[in-house]
């Protein structure tokens, strides 16, 4: 017997087996012929070398060897459990529980691949327009308010705009944090409305400690905040499928967040969901917290609520017209008489092009989600949450080995819930910061800032944003804040593109479209006060000091 009390058969079946997903994941073909030679050629002997078995079939033996795979990571995994702390057993459990249900997942070849030609015409009425279920404030506002809960996806880092920390502490809006911004947003309505809307923030383990020192400073706040742990899942070793961590103490580097779609079941074992029930909530909406668009809604909220044509909608997706900056954002579809997420990873490649389309998919997924809690109650009890498994390569930072992580998406669970559909809505409900030119958006004038939300100015003649595309010497937001002695007035700007060794001085007005490229070796200073509109800018252009 192996380590992993395997015979030497089952380890050499999940050595073919790890070869065969790596083969996949890579999109190669030649497995087939792979196995083909191995079930021909390759008579399994006892270990005592007796005789020879029977061949394999080609079926049978991906079929074995994938059972013989769940077998070592069952043994692997129950290793992991015995090193945890007595006090964390039981939710390392819970975690590794659902660990394992993704791992079999994945092994199944139960992923996220979709049949191009399966895909079926929107049913009517999946969609809703915004402009048309608009209704008025009325008392009821209060009593709906009461029943809500907002949850905000806080489990990134910074890294990315190279900041450390949680992504939720960087200043975006006259000196306000995301994290500032949402909490002025519940304080408002509970004032306003004198309502009970608490803010739940789900962190990773990369935030969770740095989130919880932050949130001192709301103690006054009239926002009852709670938090709690998404999971933590161990990266699998991409040529053997063993997971890299052995003990529950292992470094982070063994560990990753598995994904937004595990909203649902860390929600429920944190004991939360279950509170709010019993508090009398009754809806969640869901956002990512560097959404600065995603604010509660009393439309959406009421239709949740209430039945329509007799029939009770649990699930609420926000999409919005898609753009040419959004052409890899998840669409809705009909698949299989169902309601379902497309994403671009499920998008088989000489279909890319058209997934892209404007025309085809006219909508995107912003990830602004309200939902019933009793129905995630009922469907985590049940285990009849369905989503599909996202395979993200990755690679260990010291070693450089390379590992998969797998995750789920939140929104791939529209498929499970009674009712589900989406509401077509604003734009200005889609306000993502992922990089630096988005920072730039959201830190001018293009915005006002009027109870924790971000507004647009009325000052600008069109509602549509600027195309803003800032070089790599712009992408951290350190060097970002060193370019620019304060954000240009951009009222008036379609679109700017900024490459190379640019800084900008004070009072800078941009208008039209404005192109700035600093060759290598070259530099350019925008002057304070200068304006331009309708340029392009290239050489050299130094401000002496004097």
């Amino acid at each position: 017997m192996t380590e992993n009390g395997l015979s030497p058969e089952a380890s050499g079946r999940i050595a073919a087996v790890s070869l065969y997903f790596a083969l996949i994941l890579a999109d190669r073909s030649s497995f087939d012929s792979f196995l083909t030679a191995i079930s021909c050629n390759n008579d399994l002997q006892s270990k005592s070398g007796e005789h020879k078995s029977k061949m394999w079939n080609l079926a049978e033996f991906q079929a074995q060897a994938k059972r013989d795979s769940e077998i070592a990571m069952q043994h692997d995994l129950k290793a992991i459990i015995e090193t945890a702390p007595e006090n964390q057993k039981e939710a390392m459990k819970k975690e590794m529980k659902g660990f394992n249900k993704l791992f079999s997942r994945f092994i199944g070849n139960k992923g996220s691949a979709i049949h191009w030609d399966k895909i079926q015409p929107l049913p009517a009425g999946a969609i809703r327009n915004y402009d048309d279920i608009k209704v008025q404030e009325s008392s009821a506002s209060k009593s709906l308010l009461d029943q809500l809960v907002v949850l905000k996806l806080n489990g990134g880092l910074g890294t990315g705009m190279g900041c450390t920390g949680p992504k939720s502490i960087i200043t975006v809006h006259t000196n306000a944090t995301f994290l500032d911004l949402t909490i002025q947003q519940i304080e408002y309505l509970n004032d306003e409305y004198d309502a009970n809307v608490p803010l739940v923030l789900m962190n990773s383990f990369n935030t969770h400690e740095d989130t919880l020192k932050v949130l001192r400073k709301y103690k006054s706040a009239r926002v009852n905040i709670h938090c709690f742990n998404q999971s933590r899942y161990p990266r699998i070793y991409s040529d053997n499928l063993h997971p890299v961590a052995s003990k529950y103490d292992d470094q982070h580097d063994c560990w990753y967040p598995p994904g937004h779609g595990d909203t649902y079941a860390a929600f429920l074992n944190s004991g939360l969901l279950e509170k709010f029930l019993k508090d009398g909530k009754r809806y969640v909406f869901i956002s990512n917290i560097d959404n600065l668009g995603a604010v509660v809604d009393l439309t959406i909220l009421n239709y949740l609520a209430n039945s329509h044509d007799g029939k009770q909608c649990d699930f609420v997706m926000e999409v919005t017209d898609k753009t040419r900056s959004d052409v890899k954002g998840g669409t809705l579809i009909g698949y299989e008489d169902k309601l379902r997420l497309l994403e671009i990873a499920q998008v088989p490649k000489d279909h890319v092009d058209e997934f892209k389309s404007i025309k085809k998919f006219q909508i995107f997924n912003t990830n602004n989600l309200w939902i019933d809690m009793k129905a995630i109650h009922t469907l985590c009890e049940d285990d009849a949450l369905d989503m599909e498994v996202i395979v993200n390569h990755k690679a260990m930072e010291n070693t450089g080995v390379p590992v998969i992580q797998l995750e789920t998406a939140i929104g791939a669970a529209v498929k499970c819930f009674n009712g589900a559909l989406g509401i077509n809505v604003p734009r200005r409900r889609f306000l993502p910061v992922k990089k630096t030119s988005d920072l730039l958006l959201v830190m001018s004038n293009l915005y006002k800032l009027k109870c924790g939300t971000l507004e647009m100015n009325p000052a600008r003649s069109f509602p549509s944003v600027p195309l803003i595309k800032l070089g790599d010497d712009f992408k951290k937001v350190r060097d970002f804040s060193r370019r620019f002695q304060n954000i240009p007035d951009i009222l008036e700007l379609d679109h700017l593109t900024v490459s190379g060794d640019v800084t900008f001085g004070k009072n800078v007005v941009l208008k039209g479209t404005v192109i700035i490229i600093a060759n290598f070796g070259e530099r350019i200073d925008i002057p304070s006060g200068a304006i331009l509109e309708n340029k392009i800018v290239t050489g050299n252009l130094r401000i002496m000091e004097h």
